[in-house]
């Protein structure tokens, strides 16, 4: 089954983008998945293809127009997810990227300019209010661009190993361990003695609390969301090599 993304935007030449090269552009020639633009101006009804208008009560911008949106998400419709991006929407997870990329594909909504007149989401409850990150960008088109590339990795045969995608920052909850390769020692900095010493258990006991470590140093928000971690402790972890 081809993973189907289809985007919605007022810059289709954006698409696929990065995601025609390396791992993602090898799945799309093999048919894992597919790309497809909706240019939203061509749903504007009057002979200028107007796809925006200023704020209501005033302010600065322009507003995508919620009547030619809506009609060029019509024109697409079907049973797959469509996420919309802008900073006011729910941040998304990993878990959320790997119930995505395990269904048939994916439509995006990229705004523009100000945003998106509310309407637009009032009228259309289907559609997902998601945010990268706490950031703001001149358009949704990269962020779709993050996201999409997050679920084409996770599709059956694009990543070689087939545990690649499990041992990583997020999959459960934390962030994933440092790596390391050769050279053994580089500028006077060394492989930590465990990773180098063949007991696996050792080396996992080691991942586990690095992983732990940095989570909480890091990214407090995540180690409390997870509520913490039994095993070693993140201070032990710190420090041992």
């Amino acid at each position: 089954m081809t993973f189907a993304a289809t985007i919605l935007t007022l810059y289709p030449e954006m698409f696929p983008g990065p995601l025609g090269q390396s791992l993602a552009g090898r799945a799309m020639e093999r048919g894992d998945w597919s790309c497809e633009t909706v240019q939203i101006r061509d749903f504007a009804t009057d002979k200028h293809r107007t796809v925006d208008d200023t704020p209501a009560g005033g302010g600065a911008g322009m507003v995508l127009k919620p009547d030619v949106l809506a009609s060029a998400l019509d024109s697409v419709a079907d049973s797959r997810p469509v996420l919309a991006m802008t900073p006011r929407g729910k941040p998304i997870t990993q878990a959320r990227i790997r119930e995505i990329a395990a269904g048939p594909g994916v439509t995006f909504v990229c705004g523009r300019f100000e945003g998106v007149d509310e309407r637009f989401f009032e009228a259309r409850p289907q559609v997902e209010q998601v945010s990268l990150a706490d950031i703001v960008l001149s358009g949704g088109e990269p962020a779709a661009l993050a996201i999409l590339d997050a679920c084409i990795r996770l599709l059956p045969g694009v990543m070689g190993a087939a545990s690649s995608g499990h041992e990583e920052s997020f999959e459960d909850g934390l962030l994933e361990y440092p790596q390391y390769t050769r050279p053994q020692e580089w500028e006077g900095r060394t492989i930590p003695e465990v990773l180098r010493s063949g007991d696996h258990a050792k080396i996992a006991a080691w991942r586990k609390a690095r992983s732990e470590y940095d989570t909480r140093s890091r990214r407090p928000d995540l180690w409390e969301r997870r509520g913490g971690a039994p095993g070693q402790s993140a201070s032990d972890a710190q420090h041992e090599n």
